[in-house]
């Protein structure tokens, strides 16, 4: 009897999981961001995220290319009405 099975997955199955690897790293670096009190922990964190996050959109823009991710273009006025709702978040916190 073989017992050597290979599972098979497509590329789309493949940068799926990507995507939601990245998401679910990039959740735990703020997490770790927002709970570290060390300054040079933080700083390094931070750095983490960053990267993450670009590996993130590189993930996504190749889907996109692929139409693996579908997005739809926004409004400008969801645009500006979302940059008022954080910049007024923002400065409640300061």
């Amino acid at each position: 009897m073989n017992t050597n099975h290979q599972a098979s997955f497509s590329e789309k199955e493949l940068m799926n999981d990507l995507i939601a690897s990245e998401k679910q790293v990039t959740s735990a670096y703020n997490v770790g961001i927002t709970e570290a009190s060390c300054s040079n922990l933080r700083q390094h964190l931070t750095k983490c995220l960053n990267e993450s996050q670009e590996i993130q959109y590189q993930i996504f823009n190749a889907m996109e290319k692929r139409g693996w991710y579908q997005t739809k273009q926004a409004q400008a006025q969801d645009v500006q009405n979302a940059k008022t709702k954080y910049t007024q978040m923002k400065n409640q916190l300061q």
